[in-house]
Order: C-alpha cells, then sequence, then structure tokens
C-alpha cells in the first residue's frame, strides 16, 4: 500500500515538475520573442511539441506561431522599408505559420471529457491565414524561378492543401478558388524537375484542369510513368494526350513508337491515319505511315507516300530510305527464289535499279548510317554490275 502511494505521489510531482518546466521555458520563449530572438524561441517550442505528451498544450502552439509569426513579420518590415534581407526567408515564415495554426486546430478539434467538440481557435486563425495564403503561391512561384524545385512543390503543395484542410472548410477552396488548377500544374512540373515521381503525380488529376497546359500536364506524367516501369499508365496517358490533341508530335510519336515497336502495325497505321485526319501534310504522321505500310509489305502504297512526302520537303532522308527499301525488298524476294524465269530476273533488276537512285539518295543525306545503306548497296551494286561502286561498298562494309 506504502509503496503504491509513493508511486502515485512520485508521479503527481513529476507532472507538476514537467508542468512546470513547460511553463518556464514557454515564458522564456515569450521573452526571447519580444528580444528578437524569435528564431530560438520556435525552437524552443518545437522541441517540447516533439514530446507526444505535450502536443495537446494549446499554450505551446500559441507561443509556437507567435515566433513563426513575429519572423514572418520582421523579414516583411525589411522589404517594406526596403533593407537587404532574404526574401525566401518570408515565405518560408508564411509556410510555417500554416503549418503551426493547422497543427493547433487539429488540437482544438478533439472532444473534450464530455464528448463535445468546441472550437476556440478555428474561426479566427482561418481568417487570418487565409489573408495571407496567396503567399504559398507567390512562394512556390518564387522557388520555382530559383530553379529550387523541392521548396516550390513543397509550397504549392501547402496551397493547395488548404482546400482539404478542417481549418478551411468553411471557405470552400475547393470549389471557389480559381487558382487550384495553375497551382496544381506548378507544382506538378517542380515535382517533376526534382525527379521525384510521387510529387510530380501526386496532383495530377488537378492539374489536368488547367486546359492551358493541359498537353505539358499529360507529357510530364506520361514521361514519369515511362521511367517508372508503369506502361499501363504511360500508354493511357499518351492516349489521353493524343485524343485531346491528335496532331502533337509528342503524343503521336510516342505512342506509335509504343504500337509499332510491339510489331502492332493495325493500331499504329490506324494512329498515322487519325493523325492525318487532322493534318494531311503531317511530314511526322506521313514518315510514321510509309514505315508501316513498309513493314506490312504494302510496298507500291509505302513508295506513293514516300512521293509524296520528298515533294514536300526532299530533305527528309528516312523518306528515301523507306522508298528504296521498298523497291529492294521486292527485288531481294525474287532473288532469293531458287530459280525464276527471265521476265521474272528483268523485273529484279528493274527494283534494284528503281531502289538504287533512293538508296544513294539517302547515302547523301545520312553518310553516318552505313549501317543502313551499306548492305541494301552493295547488294544492288553487285546485281547490276556497277564493278566500281562495288568495290567501294566492299571495303566500307568490311570496316564496319
Amino acid at each position: 500500500m506504502f509503496r503504491k502511494l509513493f508511486l502515485v505521489t512520485l508521479l503527481v510531482f513529476a507532472t507538476f515538475a514537467s508542468a512546470t518546466a513547460q511553463k518556464k521555458e514557454m515564458a522564456q520563449a515569450k521573452a526571447a520573442i519580444k528580444a528578437g530572438k524569435a528564431v530560438e524561441a520556435e525552437a524552443s517550442m518545437r522541441t517540447l511539441l516533439a514530446n507526444p505528451d505535450n502536443r495537446s498544450n494549446e499554450k505551446i502552439w500559441l507561443v509556437l506561431f507567435d515566433a513563426v509569426k513575429k519572423q514572418y513579420e520582421d523579414v516583411n518590415e525589411q522589404m517594406y522599408l526596403k533593407q537587404s534581407t532574404d526574401t525566401a526567408k518570408l515565405f518560408e515564415a508564411a509556410y510555417r505559420m500554416f503549418g503551426v495554426l493547422e497543427g493547433l486546430d487539429s488540437v482544438d478539434a478533439q472532444p473534450n471529457e464530455n464528448g463535445r467538440v468546441q472550437l476556440k481557435y478555428r474561426r479566427k486563425n482561418a481568417e487570418y491565414l487565409d489573408a495571407y495564403r496567396k503567399n504559398l503561391y507567390t512562394g512556390g512561384s518564387f522557388f520555382l524561378n530559383k530553379q529550387n524545385y523541392q521548396r516550390a512543390f513543397t509550397l504549392f503543395s501547402a496551397y493547395i492543401d488548404c482546400a482539404e484542410q478542417p481549418l478551411f472548410q468553411s471557405y470552400d477552396y475547393i470549389t471557389k478558388d480559381k487558382r487550384l488548377p495553375s497551382a496544381a500544374f506548378y507544382a506538378l512540373y517542380s515535382g517533376y524537375r526534382a525527379n521525384d515521381p510521387v510529387a510530380t503525380l501526386r496532383y495530377k488529376d488537378l492539374a489536368e484542369a488547367d486546359t492551358a497546359r493541359l498537353q505539358l500536364t499529360l507529357q510530364y506524367v506520361a514521361d514519369t510513368y515511362r521511367a517508372q516501369g508503369d506502361t499501363i499508365g504511360y500508354v493511357s496517358t499518351l492516349e489521353k494526350g493524343f485524343d485531346k490533341n491528335p496532331v502533337s508530335e509528342y503524343f503521336f510519336t510516342h505512342l506509335f513508337d509504343y504500337r509499332f515497336q510491339r510489331g502492332d502495325t493495325t493500331q499504329a497505321l490506324t494512329l498515322c491515319n487519325r493523325s492525318l485526319a487532322i493534318n494531311a501534310k503531317s511530314k511526322v504522321a506521313m514518315l510514321a505511315k510509309s514505315a508501316v505500310l513498309l513493314t506490312m509489305q504494302h510496298y507500291d502504297k509505302c513508295v506513293q507516300l514516300c512521293d509524296a512526302i520528298i515533294a514536300l520537303d526532299d530533305s527528309l532522308a528516312d523518306a528515301y530510305l523507306n522508298a528504296g527499301l521498298a523497291y529492294f525488298n521486292q527485288a531481294v524476294k525474287i532473288d532469293n527464289a531458287p530459280k525464276h524465269t527471265r521476265a521474272e530476273r528483268a523485273k529484279m533488276l528493274e527494283f534494284y535499279r528503281n531502289s538504287l537512285k533512293y538508296m544513294q539518295t539517302y547515302r547523301k543525306l545520312a553518310p553516318t548510317r552505313k549501317d543502313l545503306w551499306a548492305m541494301p548497296l552493295y547488294t544492288i551494286y553487285l546485281n547490276l554490275n556497277m564493278g566500281k561502286e562495288f568495290v567501294e561498298m566492299d571495303a566500307i562494309i568490311k570496316s564496319l
């Protein structure tokens, strides 16, 4: 019995001592704030709150807020007086003010001993912070311009998250704040530039509401999914982007490459036709379609399309390559047959001659792509008895 009583007495004493120490620290922090040492006061209060037993003490939160608020006011005054100061400190202090009062609000929202919630601070604190909330957006823009992408994301994120905070419930930011989508885009962009996939994707749905930057949003999201190896997310985002803008080179080329490299020529051809239906003279879509037609062995259509591309722009090397290979493949098919008639041989030589003019031009336009033009030209020169050219090509192939 004595032992239990001793333990209870000891516990009461410890609790009293702890409360006394807290009061002393808070008094010292208040004095430090008045003495211009708000940074030290903030550190002291955060140390107290690091102890879970102290987190429900509203007074600690209030002193902490006064310390952070004083730092904000000091920097703001220096800027007003055009004194030399660190602008970043203003936005960092604003960010911390929100964090402190949101933390206090979570304590304020706890039910009392009767199970009732009696909010003492919410209305006043929400009204106070609402006037400063734009500084979170401005601060995010500030850090973005400084290429400090992690801090930019943090401030844009804080701006957006106010819409979900119970503290600001009465302000209904989610429906009334028209800047939320643009803040979400800048948060997404900041995460993308910081190579942080989690940050990039966090607000992607909200960012898509920023229609002026939708194409960029979907592009960054697609790149992020691809880097993560998320094929489903990558392809679905490309498809969404292509549906929104069929003439976008980014979405068309990436979606085409995905389809074509998987051997899905039917889908790849459909994609090309959809793009060309919007812009019939899209050289990118025309070149892509010529590659599909070549792969599908629709050689006449491939050559016809390549000639149309060359008529638009005679500097596009791949148009000559695809046309040349269309003729070359037909010649090789006859050449590889066990035997062929005189008419078939004549047709084979005609195919080689037709291929030659395209392949020689391709060589001039892409001199470093020996891997693509050397062997076809070697075969053509051999079959057309072009001895001098054959010797040159033989030497090139041996050097590869």
